[in-house]
C-alpha cells in the first residue's frame, strides 16, 4: 500500500518539500515529481517524528493518531478499489497494484534459520527476513545506531534484531581467508556451527611410539587385516587413515610413521587427532622416541592412552614400564593417577577390545561434535602423484559432509571431486565428520596439513588458490629470521619453548634445572622436550609446530640434511658450549616479551597570562615559565585551585601543539621566559591556570 505525500505532509504539518528532503535524508530514492510513497517510508518519518516530539517531552499521542488516521483511509481505500473491480469484472494493472500483489505472494519460511552473511544492508535484512524496513531501523535506533536502507550492518547486530522480532537467523558461511589456509588454520571455519546442529562424531586416533615396539602390528591386529607381511623391515612405508567399528561406534585410525607425519602436521597449524595411543613394549620399557612421542602429544593438547604392548613375551614387565611412564607424568590409573594404561599382545590379539573401549570411553569424555549438514571442511593427511590418476590426497574430515563434483580449495590448488574411495579402496559418493577419504581430481598435489573447503563453484576456487600462492611468493621473498619468527610467535603467549639436546644426561639435567629458576610473573620458559644426543629432524619440526627454538649443548646436528629441514621450517638451532651463554640468551628473548613500564618525567610548570584564541578544543594562549622548561609536543595537567588537603588539583588535561618565543617556533623554553602556546586540551583553559608539563618515556624492564 501507498500514502500520498500531500496528505502526510498536511497531517504532519510541513511542506511536501521539506518532507520529501526528510524521505532522501533517509536513504530513500524519491523523484521531485512523486506523488506517493511506500507506508514503510510513511511509517519510519512517523517514528523519527515520534521520536523527537517524545525528546522535545511532549506526548506521542498526536504522531500516534496521524498514522492511525493514514493507515485507516488507505485501507478504506484499497477496500473501495477492490469493490470496484469486483462490480466491473475486471482487473487493475497499475503498478501500485501489482507491487502489492507481488508483495502478498512474497512468503518467507520462518521455520528454518534464514542464512545472513557477515555483513549486510538493512534492506537486504528486510527482504530476506521479511521484517519490514522501518521496524528494523526504529529496532537500530532504539540501540543507538543511526541507519538508512543502505547502512550496513554487522551479524550480531542483526541477531539482536532478529531476536526482537522472533526471527531466527544463522550466519553464512564465509570461504577461508587466505591466512587461514597458508597457516593450516580451521579454527574459525569450525567455530562457526550452531551448537544444535552439531552431531557425535567418531574420534580421531593416532599411534606413536618407539621403533619396532609393535606399531603396525598394533593397527593391523586392530584392522583384523595382515599389511605387515609385505613390508620391508616392518617398516610402514605409507601414511594412511583406516576406520573400524566397535559396538556400533567407528573409530579412525591415522596410521603414521612414527610421529613425524604428525608433527609435519602440527607445524602447519592442523590438529587432526582427538586421541593418542602411546605403544609401549612391556619387555623394553621406555625409550627415546617414547619420550618424544609423549612430548609431541602432550603439547598438541590430546588425551593419552597407553598400550603396554608384547605381553607375551617371556620377560614383559608391566610394572617396570608404569614406573618409567610415572617419571615423564604418566601416572597410571590402577597407582591412583589419570592415565589409562591397557596391557596387550598385538600378535596373539590379547586386550585389543579393551583397548578400543577404551578408546570410545575416552571419546565420550572428550564430547566430540560436528555439524555434518554443511559444506565439508578437511585436512590433508596424506599426498602424492598417482601414475592413474594424478594428483591424489588422503583427507580426513573434520566437519561438514565431502560429496562427488564438489568444488574444492587444497591449500594451494583447488579442482573438483571426480572420485572418492575409503580404506578398503570401495567407491564413495559422501564422507561425513572423522570420514577418511581418498580424493582424486586436483590440479596440483597439495602438502600434508592443508585445509580442504568446499565452495561454490570453480571460479572461487582457483581465485583463492591463486592469492594463496602469490601470498606464499611474497612470504617466502621476506621471511623473517627464526628468532624473528619466534619472537612474533610467543609476543602474544609470553611463553617461550625450548627443545633441549645436550651431549651428557648430567649436562642435561643442570640445564633443566638451571632454566627452571627462570621465572617471572608475566614471561615464562617451557622446555617442550629434552633428550641426549645429537639433534635431529624430529627436534626441529616438534620446535616448528610449536614454535619455539632448539638449544644445542656440546652437540651438533645428526646430517647436514636436518641443519636444511630447520632452515626450510624457520626454526633457530643455537649451539652452546657454556651454560651460562644459554641462560643469558633465554634472560634477553623473555625480557624482549616485557611490557615496558611507562614512566612519568615531569619537565616543568607554567602559568597561563592570557587567551588569545579558542577553537572548539584548540586554543592559542600565552603563559609563563614558572620551573624546569616546556618542551614542544609534551603532554600537560590542567591544575586549578586545591583539593581538601591543599593539593593541586587537576581539572583536565591536554598536549603542546606548537611552541612559540616572541615569532619563533622552538622545541623547549627554559624557567622564567614568556612564550605562547597552541594547545589541544580536553577543558577550556582560563586564565591563572597552571600547567604541569610532562613526557612520557618507556623503560625496557629485565629479568
Amino acid at each position: 500500500m501507498s500514502t500520498k505525500l500531500a496528505d502526510l505532509a498536511e497531517k504532519l504539518k510541513i511542506p511536501v518539500k521539506d518532507l520529501k528532503e526528510k524521505i532522501t535524508s533517509l536513504g530513500f530514492d524519491i523523484t521531485p515529481r512523486a506523488r506517493v510513497i511506500e507506508d514503510d517510508v510513511a511509517e519510519l518519518v512517523l517514528d523519527e517524528l515520534k521520536s523527537k516530539k517524545e525528546e522535545e517531552t511532549k506526548g506521542p499521542e498526536d504522531v500516534a493518531e496521524i498514522y492511525d488516521e493514514i493507515i485507516a483511509e488507505e485501507r478504506e481505500r484499497e477496500i473501495v478499489k477492490s469493490q470496484r473491480k469486483q462490480k466491473a469484472g475486471k482487473t487493475d494493472t497499475k503498478k501500485s497494484d501489482v507491487k502489492v500483489n507481488r508483495e502478498e505472494k512474497v512468503e518467507i519460511d520462518t521455520s528454518k534459520p534464514i542464512e545472513i552473511p557477515e555483513s549486510i544492508t538493512v534492506k537486504e535484512f528486510g527482504e530476506k527476513t521479511g521484517i519490514k524496513i522501518a521496524k528494523i531501523i526504529g529496532e537500530l535506533m532504539k540501540n543507538g545506531i543511526l541507519a538508512n536502507i543502505n547502512q550496513q550492518i554487522d551479524f550480531d547486530t542483526a541477531q539482536i534484531i532478529a531476536d526482537d522480532m522472533n526471527v531466527k537467523i544463522k550466519r553464512k558461511r564465509s570461504v577461508a581467508g587466505v591466512e587461514e589456509l597458508m597457516a593450516g588454520d580451521i579454527s574459525k571455519l569450525l567455530q562457526v556451527d550452531d551448537p544444535s546442529d552439531l552431531k557425535e562424531r567418531p574420534p580421531v586416533v593416532v599411534v606413536m611410539g618407539h621403533v619396532d615396539h609393535g606399531k603396525t602390528k598394533l593397527l593391523d591386529s586392530i584392522r583384523e587385516t595382515d599389511v605387515v607381511a609385505g613390508e620391508s623391515g616392518g617398516i610402514t612405508q605409507h601414511i594412511g587413515a583406516y576406520q573400524v567399528e566397535k559396538k556400533g561406534k567407528l573409530i579412525t585410525f591415522l596410521d603414521t610413521p612414527g610421529h613425524e607425519a604428525f608433527t609435519s602436521m602440527r607445524a602447519r597449524g592442523a590438529k587432526a587427532t582427538d586421541i593418542a595411543i602411546l605403544v609401549v613394549a612391556a619387555d623394553e620399557g621406555v625409550k627415546p622416541q617414547t619420550i618424544e612421542a609423549i612430548n609431541h602429544a602432550r603439547e598438541a593438547g590430546v588425551p593419552i592412552i597407553v598400550a603396554i604392548n608384547k605381553m607375551d613375551k617371556p620377560n614383559a614387565n608391566p610394572d617396570k614400564v608404569k614406573g618409567e611412564l610415572a617419571e615423564h607424568d604418566l601416572q597410571p590409573e590402577d597407582w591412583g593417577g589419570k592415565t589409562v594404561m591397557v596391557p596387550v599382545s598385538a600378535l596373539r590379539g590379547d586386550g585389543i577390545d579393551t583397548l578400543l573401549e577404551m578408546v570410545l570411553l575416552t571419546a565420550e569424555m572428550e564430547d566430540l561434535k560436528a555439524n555434518p549438514d554443511r559444506e565439508a571442511v578437511g585436512t590433508v593427511i596424506e599426498a602424492h602423484l598417482d601414475s592413474n590418476l594424478g594428483p591424489v590426497a588422503t583427507i580426513l574430515i573434520n566437519t561438514g559432509t565431502l560429496k562427488i563434483m564438489n568444488n574444492v580449495i587444497v591449500g594451494q590448488t583447488y579442482g573438483r571431486i571426480k572420485l572418492m574411495r575409503d580404506h578398503n579402496g570401495k567407491p564413495l559418493r559422501i564422507a561425513g565428520p572423522s570420514s577418511p577419504a581418498l580424493i582424486a581430481g586436483l590440479a596440483k598435489t597439495p602438502k600434508s596439513g592443508d585445509i580442504l573447503q568446499v565452495v561454490a563453484n570453480e571460479k572461487i576456487a582457483k581465485q583463492r588458490s591463486e592469492e594463496v600462492i602469490l601470498q606464499t611468493k611474497q612470504e617466502s621473498e621476506e621471511k623473517m629470521s627464526g628468532m624473528d619468527t619466534v619472537i612474533s610467535t610467543v609476543k602474544s603467549e609470553k611463553i617461550l619453548r625450548l627443545v633441549v639436546k645436550a651431549d651428557t644426561k648430567g649436562s642435561l639435567e643442570a640445564i633443566k634445572q638451571s632454566v627452571a629458576k627462570i621465572k617471572d610473573e608475566e614471561v615464562a620458559v617451557k622446555i617442550i622436550h629434552s633428550g641426549v644426543g645429537s639433534v635431529n629432524k624430529s627436534d626441529v619440526m616438534m620446535a616448528a609446530a610449536s614454535g619455539g627454538i632448539v638449544a644445542a649443548f656440546h652437540t651438533d646436528f645428526d646430517s647436514p640434511y636436518v641443519d636444511k629441514t630447520a632452515d626450510r621450517e624457520g626454526v633457530e638451532v643455537k649451539k652452546y658450549t657454556v651454560i651460562y651463554a644459554l641462560l643469558e640468551d633465554i634472560k634477553k628473548i623473555l625480557s624482549g616479551l616485557l611490557d615496558a613500564e611507562i614512566v612519568r618525567k615531569v619537565l616543568g610548570r607554567a602559568q597561563i597570562k592570557q587567551i588569545f584564541l579558542t577553537k572548539k578544543k584548540e586554543m592559542i594562549i600565552g603563559g609563563k615559565v614558572l620551573s624546569g622548561k616546556l618542551q614542544n609536543k609534551a603532554k600537560f595537567d590542567i591544575l586549578r585551585g586545591k583539593d581538601e588537603e591543599g593539593e593541586d588539583k587537576v581539572a583536565g588535561e591536554g598536549r603542546i601543539t606548537s611552541l612559540r618565543k616572541v615569532d619563533k617556533e622552538v622545541k623547549e623554553i627554559g624557567e622564567g621566559n614568556d612564550c605562547g602556546m597552541k594547545v589541544n586540551s580536553d577543558i577550556p583553559i582560563e586564565e591563572g591556570d597552571i600547567f604541569e608539563v610532562y613526557i612520557e618515556e618507556e623503560k625496557h624492564r629485565t629479568l
